[in-house]
């Protein structure tokens, strides 16, 4: 029995890393605290509860947690200190060694945070909760909305890949997806809460509804004919699991917009393979071609992957010279680090850190020139933006249906309205633009 009046009046801070899926989570379990007398406040601010949605994609994510707990504990030492997410799933007993944390809790245990809180006075030791996330068969929902315009719908987790350098199966278990009707029903709570666009994510989101019989196109169509949401963005989708049937119905929506993100991780055959990931460069380049036909001016971002056990030089030479020659507008560039637990461990060829670090800066200065190409050929275009409500010395930002960032003065009625410009000219950092509203 949860007593309610251990919460009221009770201030609590969030800090989320890591992916578009961890936001989700964290803005349902604030509004699942907020609805018990939970204030939610910035975290600059001294709360009496601070909860941390932790990433452990790399060991630079493990190492960014610890420094920003610790600020928090700086701030408020008497404060109550939540860690849950990815890290706390991984490495539980590593976080409650970090003097102050109270609590952590495991992935599937952070959705449950209520139970735990009905004491809140600081620990000698944490307390730890991280139950064995493979045998989780259950989905729950989650969607953000309040922060930021766009809403970010969290319709998959989990991932039964296996990839050879990824955690993520160990931090989150297995694939698994609601029903396309009750993921229907959280898009449609979150056109109530006022949404206009809703961002569809996951860790593998092209997997949804197999436990269900059910496709991640059947739902792509169902969401399409939702009243109340303007826009939908997929986020990133397995080429393999990018269809044409997906990429021809995006091109042929009203709502769907134009923007795609396809994680590569090497355009090396050869480690893709040493990847284990499911697919080759050649069906990578024919997705990203397909998609370019039917939708020239699509916004294209891919992730890759630089300096994994076995890639020798060739194979990033060979990576670079795909990357340049295909017609994609953004690279997501992530240095490689050893994950515990991993296959690739196994490969005894490694790649020194120095080297590391020069691959991801070169692939870094490919994608700057290739988003700036981008920009430069929408310049004296006219398009629709969504515009966002923060106040940046004097603008406010929103962005195309194909994901240009621009910015028109500031205007409060604007906020969560879908507005007509033009797109006059690049800004000086070449990755936004300036609009005028016709």
């Amino acid at each position: 029995m949860i007593d309610q009046s251990v919460f009221e009046n009770k201030k609590v801070a969030f800090h989320t890393f890591g992916c578009k899926l961890n936001f989700s989570e964290t803005s349902t379990i604030a509004r699942s605290m907020m609805e018990l007398g939970y204030k939610k406040v910035p975290f600059s601010d001294k709360a009496d509860v601070y909860v941390f949605n932790t990433c452990s994609v790399t060991e630079l994510a493990d190492k960014k947690c610890r420094q920003v707990i610790k600020k928090a504990i700086r701030t408020n030492p008497d404060a109550f200190i939540v860690v849950t997410g990815c890290f706390a799933q991984l490495k539980p007993d590593t976080i409650a060694h970090i003097e102050g944390v109270d609590l952590v809790l495991g992935s599937n245990e952070k959705f449950d945070i209520i139970s735990y809180l009905n004491n809140t006075a600081k620990r000698q030791e944490a307390e730890v909760y991280a139950g064995k996330i493979a045998t989780i068969s259950e989905f729950k929902p989650s969607y953000s909305f309040g922060d930021r315009t766009r809403c970010f719908l969290k319709v998959q987790d989990g991932c039964d890949y296996f990839c050879s350098y990824c955690t993520i199966p160990f931090a989150r278990g297995r694939s698994r997806s609601d029903t396309v009707k009750n993921t229907i029903h959280q898009a449609q709570k979150a056109a109530k809460d006022g949404a206009k666009e809703i961002i569809l994510t996951g860790v593998n989101i092209g997997d949804f509804g197999k436990q269900n019989g059910e496709s991640f196109f059947e739902l792509i169509q169902e969401l399409d004919k939702l009243d109340g949401i303007e826009r939908f963005r997929i986020s990133s989708i397995e080429p393999n699991l990018l269809t044409n049937e997906i990429i021809q119905f995006v091109a042929s929506s009203k709502k769907f917009m134009p923007h795609f993100h396809i994680p590569l991780q090497s355009g090396s055959d050869a480690v893709l393979k040493l990847m284990k990931r499911k697919y080759n460069t050649e069906l990578f380049s024919n997705r990203v071609k397909q998609i370019k036909n039917l939708m020239p001016h699509a916004f294209i971002g891919v992730d890759v992957i630089v300096g994994v056990r076995g890639e020798t030089e060739q194979d990033f030479n060979t990576t670079h010279q795909f990357l340049a020659d295909l017609d994609i507008s953004q690279l997501h560039v992530f240095t490689y680090s050893e994950r515990p637990n991993t296959q690739a461990l196994k490969i005894d060829m490694i790649v020194p850190i120095e080297e590391r670090k020069r691959r991801s800066q070169s692939l870094h200065l490919l994608s700057d020139k290739k988003t700036k190409q981008f920009y430069r050929e929408h310049i004296n275009t006219t398009a629709e933006i969504l515009l966002e409500g923060a106040d940046k010395d004097g603008f406010m930002t929103g962005y195309t249906a194909n994901y240009i960032k621009a910015e028109l003065p500031y205007n409060k009625t604007l906020t969560n309205k879908i507005v007509n410009v033009q797109l006059t000219h690049l800004n000086p950092d070449g990755f936004s633009m300036v609009a005028t509203k016709l």
